[in-house]
């Protein structure tokens, strides 16, 4: 049933449509930055989709892959109560970019796109309250990229004193999160060095 919501983006959205997968019932369409909202109002609005269960929304960081495409990805989960489908929409920007909001067209987006530019640094343009919604104002930094050091000491305001309640240091570099010991800046220094051998080569 997937499969026809993915036609009749496709069909609506032209060449504004990157790439599209298909794996075991999951269809997904990816779109260029100026698509986006476009292609989500269509999803919400067009009689034959009708996507009016907002799933999710979320980012993942690739900062491997820059220059040759943007480093991340952000997606839309979408389900149709109606017509019984369910589609994903995904579309990448780089750190300098914004993308536009879509809480004209969902009101779950708001609290999902908060999330998204609390942890990875994203700015929705349109939002009516884009701000930090699980870390606190003074937070440094965003911890889902990849670069974000597991060492670095936070929260960066005094602890304060509540009598009965002790305090527990920060996780150490051993513990936690393991995926954070890695070296972000030369792992992706030496994918550019890689990368410039082969374009050296041709």
């Amino acid at each position: 049933m997937s499969q026809a919501a993915l036609s009749c983006l496709k069909g609506e959205l032209g060449d504004k449509v990157l790439a599209t997968s298909s794996n075991q019932g999951d269809d997904e369409l990816i779109v260029g930055l100026d698509a986006w909202h476009e292609a989500a109002t269509i999803a919400r609005n067009h009689a034959d989709l009708q996507m009016n269960h907002f799933i999710d929304l979320s980012a993942v960081d690739y900062p491997e892959r820059c220059p040759q495409l943007p480093r991340f990805d952000v997606y839309l989960a979408l389900r149709s109560h109606p017509k019984g489908q369910r589609i994903r929409i995904r579309t990448r920007l780089n750190e300098s970019e914004s993308i536009a909001s879509l809480c004209d067209l969902w009101l779950g987006a708001n609290w999902a796109e908060r999330e998204v530019y609390d942890m990875f640094g994203i700015r929705f343009e349109g939002h009516p309250d884009l701000r930090r919604i699980l870390m606190y104002e003074e937070f440094e930094g965003h911890p889902l990229r990849k670069d974000y050091p597991i060492e670095r000491t936070q929260p960066l305001v005094p602890y304060r004193d509540v009598p009965g309640i002790s305090k527990l240091a920060p996780f150490g570099v051993e513990e936690g999160q393991p995926w954070g010991r890695i070296d972000w800046a030369q792992r992706v220094a030496a994918t550019e060095s890689r990368n410039e051998g082969k374009e050296a080569g041709h």
